[in-house]
């Protein structure tokens, strides 16, 4: 368990932060930008959350994503090293069982017949939120690695997998598919 005692520290005053190793960079760093990004997912996962307390299921998933968001945080704010000792890291098994829930919700829901617009019920459109957040995590772990740093394969597949599973869990909450806004090409010409 992890024991805050003090919220506020100084030491960033002057745009740097540090890394769960300790190693001070900028606040500005890929690194700490893609956990930034990490963390307003959580926060719009949050909001969601507020809406779907009538479907208990979905609520347990989205609960479970919230805590591994905080794994996935710490992952990406200790860049990985050969001689490192054991310490937090995504592994396979939680993008497995992403990819499980994304099968079982899609199951339930229609085929898509045309782009999706975000919105809908309320926790569906704080979902798709959440998604386009996650994608902009995804993203910037990405430049990360071109840029020459390392990130872990399981924490890669989990952000690419977990815009999926909020794509498919936004149109599970749109009343499984019924409330769904498609997108009219030209509609507006």
């Amino acid at each position: 368990m992890v024991t805050l005692n003090k919220i506020y520290t100084r030491t960033g005053d002057a745009g740097a932060t540090r890394l769960a190793t300790g190693e001070q960079v900028s606040k500005a760093a890929l690194r700490v930008e893609a956990y930034g990004a990490v963390d307003e997912a959580n926060a719009c996962l949050g909001l969601a959350r507020l809406h779907t307390a009538a479907d208990p299921d979905l609520d347990a998933m989205l609960a479970r994503v919230q805590n591994e968001l905080f794994d996935l945080g710490a992952d990406l704010a200790a860049p990985p090293r050969p001689d490192e000792p054991l310490t937090l890291r995504m592994v396979e098994s939680q993008v497995e069982r992403l990819e499980r829930e994304i099968d079982a919700m899609n199951a339930g829901l229609p085929p898509l017949a045309s782009f999706i617009l975000p919105g809908g019920t309320p926790a569906a459109a704080h979902l798709h939120l959440a998604r386009t957040v996650a994608r902009r995590a995804e993203r910037v772990a990405v430049a990360m690695t071109e840029a020459g740093e390392t990130v872990g394969p399981a924490a890669m597949k989990y952000l690419n997998r977990l815009s999926d599973f909020l794509f498919v869990a936004a149109r599970h909450a749109n009343d499984r598919g019924a409330s769904e806004v498609f997108w009219r090409s030209g509609a507006t010409r």
